[in-house]
């Protein structure tokens, strides 16, 4: 996803930082001094860059907070410079600073923020300079505040079927593959997941290979998820007890097995099972039920 997205749209991405109890929680604006305005930490992409990351990169470089992804929000769209710009926000708890020194909304090295506050949901109505901004904020609490990811994954690009003559469960990820697996572990770091279920296959397991190897998870390998060893009932208790534990985690499969992995888990009613080669799909749970079910690409 590029900053230029469809027909000369401006795509920019950020979040909605939130601190707190969920019942009354505050959130995080920025004040950019070249526009005299306060707002949620956001930005463009860069070229190639995938909105998520996007969405983290901004919020790292303009709050120096580190955050966990929540749900989607509603996406914004505005003129500016005689063209649409799209902006997509995510909800995002925050978990740490990643920055050292200065003191508490002091943005040391940032040309773009000169100060950042932490306000609760009726200040920070009062404080943003953009309509459209309210518009997030109260979308913010139209749903659950704090959720917990089940990430589903479709293994990468890894070549002809066709043309693989050994046993396919070996058959790896091609290049574009492997440079979709490096996309993931990128964006699956805002997801913080604590679990990593993956097909026995080659070409599964390397696609959540370098997430594994930067957040030191081990990845399980399930045959059951696999196009070779795929059991419908087994597969079934295992999805049904991931959603059930809980925890964030993320499961990666193949594009005929994934259809009927998701509706049971997510009732059918949210979207669209289908995933592209490389794409995943967030779907985020609450107190035991299904909140939102979002797709993306890489």
């Amino acid at each position: 996803m590029s900053d230029d997205g469809g027909a000369g749209m401006i795509r920019a991405a950020g979040a909605v930082v939130w601190r707190g109890d969920e019942s009354a929680p505050e959130v995080a604006l920025v004040h950019r001094p070249r526009y005299d305005d306060w707002s949620f930490p956001k930005g463009k992409l860069k070229p190639g860059e995938h909105v998520i990351a996007a969405a983290l990169r901004e919020v790292a470089e303009e709050t120096g907070l580190e955050v966990v992804l929540g749900r989607a929000l509603p996406p914004v769209h505005y003129m500016k410079d005689g063209r649409i710009k799209r902006v997509d926000y995510w909800a995002a708890r925050v978990c740490g600073e990643a920055h050292a020194g200065g003191a508490p909304g002091a943005l040391d090295g940032n040309d773009e923020v000169d100060e950042l506050v932490w306000l609760p949901l009726p200040e920070a109505g009062r404080r943003l300079t953009y309509e459209w901004d309210r518009a997030v904020l109260g979308a913010l609490t139209a749903l659950p505040l704090a959720t917990s990811p089940l990430i589903f994954v479709r293994h990468g690009l890894a070549g002809s079927r066709q043309e693989w003559t050994g046993d396919d469960d070996r058959r790896p990820l091609d290049p574009d593959g492997r440079d979709q697996a490096r996309t993931l572990a990128r964006i699956l770091d805002g997801y913080r997941p604590a679990l990593l279920v993956s097909s026995h296959s080659k070409r599964c397991v390397q696609t959540l290979k370098p997430y594994a190897a930067e957040s030191g998870l081990e990845i399980r390998k399930e045959k059951t998820l696999s196009e070779s060893g795929y059991d419908p009932a087994e597969a079934d208790r295992l999805l049904r007890e991931l959603f059930d534990s809980g925890e964030a985690a993320v499961v990666c499969s193949h594009g005929k097995v994934l259809p009927a992995l998701i509706p049971p888990v997510y009732g059918g009613r949210l979207g669209d099972p289908t995933l592209a080669k490389g794409g995943f799909a967030v779907l985020n749970r609450a107190a035991g039920r299904v909140v939102t079910f979002e797709r993306h690409v890489t």
